[in-house]
């Protein structure tokens, strides 16, 4: 797997598959260096994380997919330990994500040392959690081959 920043080029995927993000808005997020791309050995795209900013200064993850035949493979794990060294070495000590209570993202994230930090409840929906991470410096040892 190889995971790269999203392209101009991938914006139609970004598109199609990404239909949280407002379309206007994939230009910009591309442009801001925001979306990271996984992808397997023939260059087909096996899942995305896009990020953005709570408060405007800390970086909260706000979507992780990986397609659904390339799970429980480490590609998670692997995609989001390269996004909290990225945010480390621009000097984010904090990271925040978040979950609906009714999916399953929200053990994968605990196991990555997120920690329950309160929640959300819109109209409708099902209890949003609120998750943070504090980095620190082990996170730049050992850079895994991914």
């Amino acid at each position: 797997m190889r995971i790269e920043l999203a392209g101009i080029s991938d914006i139609p995927y970004i598109l199609e598959h990404d239909r949280h993000l407002p379309p206007m808005m994939v230009r910009q997020k591309i442009e801001q260096q925001e979306i990271y791309m996984l992808r397997d050995e023939e260059d087909q795209v096996i899942g995305w994380l896009r990020y953005g900013y709570f408060w405007d200064n800390i970086p909260f993850m706000n979507m992780l997919w990986i397609h659904e035949e390339y799970r429980g493979q480490g590609m998670g794990r692997s995609v989001v330990t390269h996004w909290e060294r990225e945010m480390y070495a621009k000097g984010f000590r904090l990271v925040m994500t978040s979950s609906l209570s009714n999916e399953q993202a929200q053990h994968f994230y605990r196991q990555l040392g997120y920690m329950d930090a309160g929640s959300l409840l819109l109209q409708n929906e099902p209890m949003e959690i609120i998750f943070t991470k504090t980095l620190n410096a082990i996170i730049n040892f050992n850079e895994e081959k991914l």
